[in-house]
């Protein structure tokens, strides 16, 4: 997990300088900056939380893309200790992302919650995918090889736009902010002008050795293309994903309906 790759990609697609995001949450450029950069302990809930807002995203996803306690959580094992025995005892069981879709399933059937507080429904990613769009297990030595198989694969769904002017776009959005998030994912993205949202996927089949934040080495693209709060939100929730294993749980997929299972698998843990 690296938070503070995610949250430069994200201040730098909002389109707010080091500056102006420490101004907006009451802090000072050098420790947000420290933040960003790996070097200062993660953000408290709290803080995350009026980061997230200045960033026009779901606190919820920061919170889980830096295995943060949610303070309602917190606050609801305050006054609901008993509540903490239930949890652990879930983990005992080492219940499966299916498992707990069953368990979700029957809490909202026999205690369902007040849409006061539901959380904010995050778009997914499985909805930008298409099987044509999807490059499983591919042999590269570099980054760049990856990317223009990608780009070569949105182009086709682009009338009117290029591989290599895809690229060139990509490339200068990765001047901007390093599109590598940790966990083995990067998120390489750009806007193309009226062209609808939608994303590529690249797997490898061995993981590169590569400038990453956290060191671990690069063993998933997803390639995209919008912009907007939508395209922040995706963003953090991909990067969401990635803290939960996304590389890894796509890693020996060969099919790409087995890449829609295993999202879908991955995605109830919303």
């Amino acid at each position: 997990m690296h938070l503070g790759a995610t949250l430069r990609l994200l201040r730098v697609d909002a389109g707010l300088s080091l500056r102006d995001l420490a101004r907006r949450i009451g802090v000072s450029s050098a420790y947000l900056s420290r933040v960003e950069n790996g070097l200062d302990a993660v953000p408290t809930p709290e803080r995350l939380s009026a980061i997230a807002r200045e960033l026009g995203v779901p606190p919820t996803l920061l919170m889980d893309v830096a295995h943060r306690v949610n303070p309602f959580v917190a606050h609801y094992l305050e006054q609901e200790p008993g509540a903490g025995t239930l949890f652990l005892d879930i983990a005992r069981r080492q219940l499966t992302s299916a498992q707990l879709a069953r368990v979700r399933e029957l809490l909202d059937a026999e205690f369902p919650v007040r849409a006061a507080r539901r959380d904010e429904p995050v778009p997914a990613l499985a909805p930008l995918l298409v099987p044509e769009r999807m490059v499983l297990r591919l042999t590269c030595t570099a980054v760049e090889d990856a990317l223009d198989v990608a780009a070569g694969r949105l182009a086709a769904a682009c009338p009117g736009v290029s591989a290599p002017r895809l690229v060139a776009e990509l490339t200068r959005r990765e001047a901007e902010a390093s599109n590598r998030v940790g966990n083995g994912v990067a998120m390489p993205h750009a806007y193309v002008e009226h062209a609808e949202p939608l994303a590529a996927l690249v797997t490898l089949a061995r993981p590169l050795r590569t400038e990453t934040p956290d060191d671990v080495p690069l063993r998933l693209l997803l390639v995209g293309g919008e912009r907007g709060r939508d395209a922040l939100v995706r963003l953090a929730h991909v990067a969401r994903l990635a803290s939960h294993g996304l590389a890894e749980r796509l890693a020996d997929v060969e099919h790409p309906q087995q890449v829609f299972e295993r999202l879908a698998e991955l995605e109830t843990l919303r």
